[in-house]
C-alpha cells in the first residue's frame, strides 16, 4: 500500500465526513474527567451519564459531528457499561426527537430562552427524553436536571426554572409527545423537499425509520471470508452477497474476524455503487472522494488495481489503517481532484461526492438539525465540478459511477440530467433488475439507483442513496 502526498488540502469534504483525534492513553485530562464524575456521582447518583451526555451535546452545537463529539468528549470516553450505554442512548434519542422535545418544552415557557442559555435548552430535552423513552423516574428526571443546571456558572441562574419545569415535564411529558405529529421531528424545509420528490406518503415512511431508533450493524465480507463467521449470533441476516446484518448493541472490535480483517462495517447501501461498476477484477479503477475507505476495500478485495484520492489527510489515514487491518492494498493519495491530475486515465472511477449527508440521519440524527436548504444548494452546485473532472479522468469506453449518501433530488437525479446535458461524450448506461435482483425497487424509471429508509429490508431499513453508471464514448 503506497501514501503519496500530491496537493494541499482544500477542504472541500463536507464536515458529516471529518475525522476525530481521541485523546492518548494516560492523558491526564482524561484522569481528571473520570475523578470529576466519580465526585458527581458521590453527591448524586445518575449524574456521570448525563453530564456526559450534556458534554456531548455541548460539542454538537460547537460543530462536531455526532461520531466526532462521542470521541472527543472526555466525560464520555471514561464512562463504562450501563452508564456508557445510557449516556449514548440519551444523546441519539434527544436527537432523533429533538423537534418533539423542543414544542413540549415549549408549552412550559413564557417565552423563548435566549441564545445564550442554549445548554439549559439542552438540559430540558435531556429531561424529556428520560420522560418520554427511557423510563427515568420523575424523582430522578428533576433531581439530576436540577444539578446539571447547577453545575455552571452560565446556566447556575436558570437553576429553578429548569427544576419546576423538569418536574412537570417528569409526569406529563410523554403523554404529551405521543400527541405530536410524525412530522414533528423534521424541519419543514426538509419535509417538503421530501413529499415533493418521493411523494406524501414515502416522505412520512422516511421520517418513521428515522424515528425508529439506532440502526443495525451491516457489515461487507471479503470474498474469502468464513460464510459461517456470525452463526452463532442471533437476530443476524444476510440479503446481498458478501452481507451481514447484525443488531447495533455489538461492539464492533470484538466481534469475530475483526482483528483478522475478514469484514468491514458498511451500510448496505453504501455498498451497491461498487458492484454497479461490474467486473472489477485487473481494472485500475479511482475511488474519489474516498475516506472512510469502504467502496476502496470493497474495490480491492475484488481484485481491481485501486488508487484512493481523498483531501483531508486524517481521513485518509484512516483508509490506511482500514487497509492494513483487511491486508489489503491500494494506493492512497492526498489530493483535491478539482486540481489533482492522475498519471494514467482509469478505466473505472467511483465518485462518491461531497454531500448533505441526509441520506444518512437513521445513523446519524445530528444531520438532520445541522443542515439547511442554502447548505444543500451550495452542495449541489459543487457537484457538478467533481463529476466534470472525474469525466476527464476516465478512459474512453471508460466506467463512471456517480454517488452520494443524500435524499435530496438537487444532489442526485438533478445532478446526473445535468452532466448529460454538459457532455455529449458521456451517456447512461441504465440500471436494470438485473444488476440488483435482491432491490429491484431501488432501480428508477430512468435507470438509475435511489435507496431510501422507507425501503424494509430484513431487520430494519437502508440508508438514503444515489447512483448513476455513465460511459464515456470510444
Amino acid at each position: 500500500m503506497a501514501t503519496t502526498d500530491k496537493q494541499p488540502d482544500r477542504g472541500f469534504r463536507d464536515k458529516r465526513h471529518s475525522t476525530s483525534v481521541e485523546d492518548g492513553p494516560g492523558d491526564p485530562r482524561k484522569a481528571r474527567a473520570s475523578e470529576h464524575l466519580s465526585e458527581l456521582e458521590e453527591k448524586m447518583p445518575g449524574m456521570a451519564a448525563r453530564r456526559a451526555a450534556l458534554d456531548v451535546l455541548m460539542l454538537l452545537r460547537k460543530g462536531r459531528t455526532l461520531d466526532n463529539a462521542f470521541s472527543d468528549c472526555r466525560t464520555f470516553s471514561v464512562l463504562e457499561g450501563p452508564d456508557r450505554s445510557f449516556a449514548f442512548n440519551l444523546v441519539n434519542t434527544s436527537l432523533r426527537r429533538r423537534g418533539s422535545l423542543d414544542q413540549v418544552i415549549g408549552e412550559y415557557l413564557n417565552k423563548p430562552l435566549p441564545k445564550g442559555a442554549m445548554e439549559v435548552q439542552d438540559i430540558l430535552r435531556l429531561a424529556v427524553t428520560q420522560a418520554a423513552f427511557l423510563e427515568t423516574p420523575a424523582h430522578a428526571i428533576a433531581s439530576t436536571s436540577a444539578e446539571l443546571a447547577s453545575q455552571k456558572r452560565e446556566t447556575a441562574g436558570y437553576k429553578g426554572l429548569v427544576n419546576a419545569i423538569a418536574r412537570k415535564i417528569a409526569t406529563r411529558g410523554k403523554a404529551q409527545l405521543e400527541k405530536l405529529p410524525l412530522r414533528a421531528d423534521t424541519p419543514g424545509w426538509l419535509w417538503r423537499s421530501w413529499e415533493r420528490h418521493y411523494g406524501a406518503n414515502i416522505a412520512r415512511d422516511i421520517a418513521a425509520a428515522h424515528k425508529a431508533g439506532i440502526a443495525p450493524l451491516d457489515i461487507s465480507l471479503k470474498p474469502k471470508a468464513d460464510p459461517d463467521l456470525f452463526a452463532g449470533f442471533e437476530n443476524t441476516s444476510s440479503f446481498a452477497p458478501l452481507h451481514r446484518r447484525l443488531p447495533a448493541h455489538h461492539a464492533v472490535p470484538d466481534l469475530p474476524g475483526f482483528t483478522g480483517g475478514d469484514w468491514w462495517v458498511q451500510d448496505f447501501a453504501s455498498s451497491l455503487p461498487v458492484r454497479l461498476l461490474g467486473d472489477v477484477s485487473g481494472k485500475r479503477v479511482l475511488d474519489l472522494c474516498a475516506a472512510p475507505g469502504g467502496k476502496t476495500m470493497q474495490l480491492a478485495a475484488l481484485g481491481a488495481s485501486v488508487t484512493a484520492v481523498d483531501n483531508i489527510g486524517t481521513r485518509l489515514k484512516r483508509v490506511s489503517e482500514n487497509l492494513e487491518r483487511t491486508k489489503l492494498t491500494a494506493e492512497t493519495i492526498k489530493g483535491d481532484i478539482l486540481n489533482w491530475q492522475p498519471d494514467e486515465l482509469a478505466d473505472m472511477v467511483l465518485l462518491d461526492a461531497p454531500c448533505s449527508a441526509t441520506g444518512t440521519i437513521r445513523r446519524h440524527p445530528d444531520v438532520v438539525w445541522n443542515r439547511t436548504e442554502d447548505e444543500v444548494r451550495n452542495l449541489a452546485q459543487q457537484q457538478g465540478g467533481f463529476i466534470d473532472r472525474a469525466f476527464e479522468f476516465l478512459k474512453p469506453g471508460g466506467t463512471l459511477v456517480y454517488c452520494v449518501c443524500s435524499l435530496q433530488r438537487e444532489e442526485g437525479e438533478d445532478q446526473a440530467k445535468a452532466a448529460l446535458a454538459r457532455h455529449d461524450q458521456l451517456e447512461l448506461m441504465p440500471l436494470t433488475p438485473d444488476d440488483l435482483p435482491e432491490l429491484a425497487e431501488g432501480i428508477t424509471r430512468e435507470g438509475y439507483l435511489r435507496t431510501h429508509p422507507a425501503m424494509r429490508v430484513p431487520e430494519g431499513s437502508m440508508d438514503g442513496f444515489f447512483a448513476a453508471r455513465f460511459r464515456k464514448k470510444d
